[in-house]
């Protein structure tokens, strides 16, 4: 049984112009793939039109609200007192925005009364995470 958490939130996207335009974004938590958050752009939000949606480690995120944390396509780290910026690091360039560390706080809250830090292992389904690897149907 899946059961999933979504949050939506503000982005304010940092751009070169002084003024940061805000973006909607959605947070999404899966119990079945309890390691992973998504964030999803809305298709108005994007360059390319269509929907973005980028996937990184709920450790991340909760490291990288305190301190820098990332080294690869995402990366995360606090701005001030009330902001934390996620960067998203692609081929075409490299898009960074502000969230509230408050809503995001509250997201990981919400996400680990429903998966324990430290229980994500109970919530694998192993069997389908085999099958899809090896391109079967169960």
């Amino acid at each position: 049984m899946s059961i999933v958490i979504e949050q939506s939130v503000q982005a304010r996207m940092v751009a070169s112009a002084p003024q940061m335009e805000t973006l909607p974004a959605v947070l999404q938590y899966d119990r079945t793939d309890p390691f992973a958050i998504r964030m999803a752009f809305p298709a108005p939000a994007t360059l390319e039109g269509t929907e973005v949606s980028w996937e990184f480690s709920r450790e991340l995120l909760t490291a990288g609200m305190d301190k820098r944390a990332g080294v690869g396509d995402v990366r995360i780290r606090p701005f001030g007192y009330d902001r934390t910026v996620l960067e998203f690091h692609a081929p075409e360039g490299i898009a960074m925005v502000h969230v509230r560390t408050a809503d995001l706080r509250r997201f990981l809250r919400r996400t680990q009364q429903l998966v324990p830090v430290g229980a994500e292992h109970r919530f694998l389904d192993l069997d389908r995470s085999l099958t899809d690897l090896l391109g079967g149907s169960r």
